[in-house]
């Protein structure tokens, strides 16, 4: 069964080994496990339902606290402190357009804000329910069949609701593969990655999504948009780039037509290693450039790398690796790239032999695909370790972003720095890492991660998170980053948009969502502040 109050599935565990926990007491002291509240104990808080009867809606308890919040930091806050505040006041599971329309009738009937929902992977507050008015979380995942296949064009049609896993199989089970691998994957959804403008591992190949989304349906209070698919168009502004990144606050999304490409013949994933960050990033740059059909480069730095390494275990081959990177001249400061390639295995090897060839003028030490096929194998397990952490007194969190490349290094040392600094003023450290998870020819995503000590009570812990949050966001907007690369605004990012957008940009994504949605019911106090 899927966790109430953390990541995945209850019967999945991704332990900590002990040089891992040693290594974070080294980096930032030894953590205190705090005591999770019950299940009961967080379902007694749920509030009485505000919301009149309706066919679809659910309004126990249970279910309304299941849907009621994301994976942010302070959403798992709430949930393992059982502090639990606003919850949705039912939840309803529709399974076709015809609900949806009935739905929102419903809401704009009473007065209901709706929430639409996947499957509940957000990291930036986009789930939480307004306290000010009624409102109804729109549970999209029995809409979730493979309805059209059109092989001539390569294009599928989905209901919204279909999960990564259930998507792909759909797919494989005809030849084909949409591609799209966000670390949530097993338990996001289509209309989620296109709501929120999501970028999977293998983005290189197969693009972001708004690369993939063709086309679709979207029910909105004003009517039902319908977006038709072309191959190209210049008849006027695109408008699946309102769809894309809207966030629910338009409408809910009921279809969407993606195009797919052919299952790869082949696919490896290996590991090159060197000496230095300068090094690494030079050599991702000139193959990014370089227009190789690769399928994914992810760069860690220095502090990333000797972390994967103390996560790994195996302590007796670690060091002979160490060592034999060390003869290669990649000691202290080495930084790991992982290279993917996929399609066609001639073409596939082809890509791979000009890219490590390019690694070589910088000290590149390819290691070949075991390592590779590690990261392969746990790269949707990897989450699970924000669950094993916690349980041992540890927060982790992460922000995003995308810059230029002369500006690449500028921000991770900025925002490296500015977690640092927010740590120190509670007395606390954080180790924090980053990587380069998305490579363009222009720039690349910079991801980093903080891990630090629970303090141990809910408004310690929330005071802790919102000086890490504010610092490393405004790094960002003053190194001039985007202020969400892949993970959405939701309401922890909508503070720092206008900076990004300008007052005329602001403006006109409010003047069109109030002309979808006069009411103002449509996901409240997301994406704008």
């Amino acid at each position: 069964m899927r966790r109430w109050n953390g990541w995945g599935d209850d019967a999945v565990e991704f332990a900590l080994n002990e040089e891992a926990l040693a290594f974070l007491v080294q980096r930032v002291g030894a953590g205190k496990p705090v005591k999770d509240a019950a299940f009961e104990q967080a379902c007694a808080q749920v509030r009485e339902s505000r919301l009149p009867p309706h066919r679809l809606i659910d309004v126990a308890p249970e279910v309304r606290l299941r849907n009621a919040l994301g994976q942010s930091l302070p959403d798992w806050l709430r949930l393992r402190y059982g502090v639990i505040g606003t919850t949705p006041d039912g939840v309803a599971y529709p399974e076709s357009a015809q609900d949806v329309r009935d739905l929102l009738d419903y809401a704009q009937q009473y007065g209901v804000a709706l929430i639409p929902q996947g499957g509940g992977t957000s990291v930036g507050g986009h789930l939480t329910a307004p306290a000010e008015m009624p409102a109804l979380a729109v549970n999209m995942t029995r809409m979730r069949q493979l309805l059209y296949l059109d092989t001539e064009s390569q294009l599928a049609t989905f209901g919204a609701g279909v999960f990564g896993p259930d998507l792909e199989a759909q797919l494989r089970a005809r030849g084909y593969t949409l591609g799209h691998f966000p670390q949530s994957f097993e338990y996001s959804t289509l209309g989620g990655w296109v709501a929120t403008r999501s970028s999977g591992q293998q983005s290189l190949r197969y693009g972001r999504i708004e690369q993939m989304f063709r086309g679709g349906s979207m029910e909105t209070p004003s009517g039902t948009l319908h977006l038709p698919t072309f191959p190209a168009s210049a008849a006027g502004p695109d408008l699946r780039e309102m769809v894309l990144g809207s966030e629910g606050r338009m409408g809910i999304l009921t279809e969407a037509t993606v195009r797919v490409t052919a299952a790869p013949a082949y696919e490896s994933f290996h590991a090159v290693f060197f000496p230095s960050w300068s090094a690494a990033e030079t050599a991702v740059r000139q193959i990014v450039q370089a227009g190789l059909s690769l399928s994914m480069l992810r760069l860690s730095n220095a502090l990333e790398t000797v972390t994967m390494l103390a996560l790994a275990g195996h302590k007796k081959l670690i060091s002979l690796l160490e060592g034999y990177l060390s003869l290669r001249g990649c000691k202290e400061g080495k930084c790991m790239l992982m290279i993917g390639v996929s399609g066609r295995k001639a073409l596939a090897r082809a890509a791979l032999r000009e890219a490590l060839s390019l690694t070589t003028p910088h000290g590149g030490v390819h290691m070949g695909r075991y390592m590779g096929e590690k990261w392969k194998q746990n790269r949707f397990r990897n989450v699970y370790l924000r669950n094993a952490a916690w349980q041992h007194g540890f927060a982790i969190d992460t922000v995003e972003t995308a810059v230029d490349w002369p500006r690449v290094e500028v921000m991770m040392r900025a925002i490296e720095t500015a977690a640092t600094a927010a740590l120190e003023q509670h007395g606390e450290q954080v180790h924090t890492y980053t990587h380069l998870s998305h490579l363009y020819a222009q720039g690349a995503s910079v991801y980093t991660t903080f891990v630090y000590r629970l303090a141990g009570d809910y408004e310690s812990d929330l005071a802790r998170w919102k000086s890490l949050k504010k610092a490393v966001s405004m790094a960002i907007v003053e190194n001039g980053g985007t202020i969400s690369h892949q993970h959405g605004v939701g309401t922890d990012h909508a503070p720092y948009l206008a900076a990004e957008k300008g007052r005329l940009g602001m403006s006109s994504l409010r003047a069109m969502f109030d002309h979808l949605d006069p009411q103002q019911i449509m996901n409240p106090g997301k994406l704008l502040p």
